[in-house]
């Protein structure tokens, strides 16, 4: 089998007819469960709509990866929201549902899904005629959530960041230095001496078997799913998904290998450090034992963060306190309502 196929494989063991709908709601009808895909900087995106009232306040899904799109994970664990929050799940472009084939020489930046995003929120805004939403990211997603909260804090009611990313260089470090520990722990001398040959700022010729390899190890030494050393969990998750047919998770993991490729070295060179200042409460939501991105810089970060702030680390949890620990994910999200009535 070649690499891609193996790196294919690989993604898939760590995670495992859409039809328009009209613009505006009919307020007579309280249930909301439908999906559409519009048109976002030229490129049509799929987004999933649910909640239990169009009057509720609009609560934007952005999900982590590169490409590692969300939707099943989010109606099962965070399902309880939908009495209290208008969910608009994003796939994002080149993701899952609203996959398509990048152009060789594209010009695509983070700042190109920034702007994504912005124009949904706008979209979101006037269809259900509201002046501001909540935006809660994971992960990667978490780049793209804190850029758009910050640039557009006017349409912006609270930002939650799960996983949140501050200091890329900082985050891969500590990724890097809890897989060698582990496996000096272990004494797998071999890995030891293959993770000591990785250039950890993924810029040589073989970056993304590295990365692949090294986010391989995180998985299996507990570091993203407490107490769990695979993603079979979450595997499952998709493949009983209604939401998510076995062609929906093929794009899925053909979207995230490209989007690693494209967005990965840029991502690499983001810096939140000096972003100190909001105009709109933040919240992070941290699992103690991640080491995809370490709570660890989270809470540095938000010690310097001198507007309002809010954080929350859960004990139980790793890289996905959102599922890992639902109920007190969505606990505080139906308190943040009642706190802002």
């Amino acid at each position: 089998m070649n690499t891609r196929g193996i790196i294919i494989i690989l993604i898939i063991l760590s995670m495992i007819t859409i039809g328009n709908s009209d613009t505006k709601i009919n307020k007579s009808k309280n249930k909301l469960n439908y999906t559409e895909k519009i048109e976002l900087n030229g490129v049509n995106q799929h987004i999933s709509i649910k909640g239990s009232n169009p009057n509720n306040p609009i609560l934007l899904v952005i999900h982590g990866g590169p490409g590692d799109t969300s939707l099943p994970m989010v109606s099962k664990y965070n399902k309880d929201l939908e009495n209290h929050y208008t969910i608009v799940v994003w796939d994002q472009r080149g993701a899952g549902k609203s996959y398509y084939k990048f152009e060789e020489n594209h010009n695509l930046t983070i700042d190109t899904l920034v702007n994504d995003a912005y124009i949904l929120s706008k979209y979101l805004l006037e269809k259900f005629n509201q002046e501001k939403l909540y935006v809660t990211s994971h992960s990667w997603g978490s780049v793209i959530g804190l850029k758009l909260i910050f640039n557009h804090p006017e349409i912006t009611f609270a930002y939650i960041g799960c996983g949140q990313v501050v200091n890329m260089k900082t985050v891969t470090k500590s990724a890097y230095d809890f897989v060698l520990q582990k496996n000096i722990e272990t004494g797998n001398r071999k890995n030891v001496e293959k993770i000591k040959n990785i250039d950890v700022s993924y810029t040589s010729r073989n970056w993304f078997d590295d990365l692949m390899f090294i986010t391989q190890e995180i998985v299996k030494h507990g570091g993203s799913w407490y107490g769990r050393t695979n993603y079979n969990n979450m595997i499952w998750d998709f493949i009983k998904s209604s939401e998510y047919s076995f062609y929906n998770i093929y794009k899925r993991q053909k979207g995230c290998v490209q989007a690693i490729e494209s967005f990965w070295p840029e991502l690499m060179d983001i810096n939140f450090e000096n972003m100190l200042y909001f105009e709109v409460p933040v919240i992070f939501i941290e699992g103690k034992y991640d080491y995809h991105v370490s709570s660890k810089n989270v809470e540095e970060y938000y010690n310097r963060i001198k507007t309002e702030k809010y954080l929350y680390i859960f004990n139980n949890s790793a890289h996905f306190p959102q599922w890992e620990e639902y109920s007190k994910y969505n606990e505080i999200m139906i308190n943040l309502l009642n706190k802002n009535q």
